[in-house]
């Protein structure tokens, strides 16, 4: 069709506009990165540092449990395909190495936890016929319960992202800067609340030994029936003194988790005389329209659920 004079001024300038705005919005760019991330609370980090430069695919989703999680054939096909592979390591997701061979990937995997200190990890409580209330059983995996070690995951994320994408280094660097911001704010508010706890009142029992670093960090004590994957079950005799031991310490309360089983904790609850404190997300989070659709979301859940049922006095 024939252009007019008189337009062709017009055509250029919009011309000129739309590749600006090509240019600004990033659009010309290839498909965002592919990442496959083994759990949930990992696919938050990714997203955070990644934006829109990433696309992020979460193998064990919200509400689930990464212990128990069987791979599914197109699991494999996405790891194989994936730019970037990223997991938490420690023990904790070790299945994405077996995955990752029989997907033939010839990638590498991206474990956050490298720069983790890592605590002694537990067994389910008096498991074995001894006399100690736990066993060390090699790294507690659940490190990102301490905020510290959560920046120290988003650092890891950035580099990878940016080793993968040197193109949007930047980006990364300023995601994961104003990330971390906001990292520290809650670390600073974690402490800040529960140093007005007294220490007599900072115990409590969760479901399965999940809470080791968040305990480390912030000075609350925590006790648990099972260990740090929770698929180890205690004994009665284990359970009959964690009863005793709740009542004699006067411990206020009981937590259930998001992916564990309420039933063992609500006959420990019956017998101790404890009541229910609420239900603390630790290994998973929740769905978008819950109270932890995100890192941040969920500890904060975390913190209001321990202070408000701590800040009651235990029954006498």
């Amino acid at each position: 069709m024939p252009v007019f004079p008189c337009l062709r001024p017009l055509l250029t300038l919009a011309a000129s506009v739309a590749a600006a705005f090509t240019l600004a919005t990033g659009s010309a760019r290839a498909a965002p990165l592919e990442a496959v991330v083994t759990f949930s609370i990992l696919g938050d980090f990714v997203r955070q540092v990644g934006g829109e430069r990433v696309a992020v695919h979460t193998l064990v989703g919200p509400d689930e449990d990464a212990h128990a999680f069987q791979p599914r054939p197109s699991d494999a096909r996405r790891v194989g395909a994936a730019a970037l592979v990223v997991a938490n390591g420690l023990g904790f997701d070790d299945w994405i190495l077996r995955l990752a061979r029989s997907a033939g990937r010839g990638g590498g995997i991206t474990i956050v936890s490298h720069d983790v200190t890592p605590l002694a990890g537990k067994t389910a409580l008096n498991s074995h016929d001894d006399d100690h209330e736990h066993d060390s059983h090699g790294a507690d995996p659940h490190a990102w319960q301490d905020v510290a070690n959560a920046r120290r995951y988003v650092a890891a994320i950035a580099a990878a992202l940016a080793a993968a994408d040197p193109d949007g280094a930047a980006v990364y660097r300023a995601s994961a800067a104003r990330y971390d911001a906001e990292l520290a704010a809650l670390d600073d508010e974690i402490r800040r609340r529960f140093a007005a706890l007294p220490a007599g009142r900072r115990k409590v029992v969760s479901s399965h030994d999940a809470f080791g670093y968040f305990s480390h960090a912030y000075g609350i004590r925590f006790l648990a029936p099972a260990g740090v994957s929770g698929s180890a079950e205690p004994t009665a005799r284990g359970v009959a003194r964690l009863i005793a031991q709740i009542r004699a310490e006067k411990i206020p309360a009981v937590f259930i988790e998001n992916i564990a089983d309420p039933r063992l904790l609500d006959r420990i609850r019956h017998e101790s005389g404890a009541r229910i404190g609420g239900t603390l997300y630790s290994d998973a989070l929740s769905g978008g329209n819950g109270p932890a659709a995100d890192y941040i979301g969920m500890m904060r859940h975390n913190l209001r659920t321990l202070a408000d049922a701590l800040a009651t006095p235990p029954p006498p």
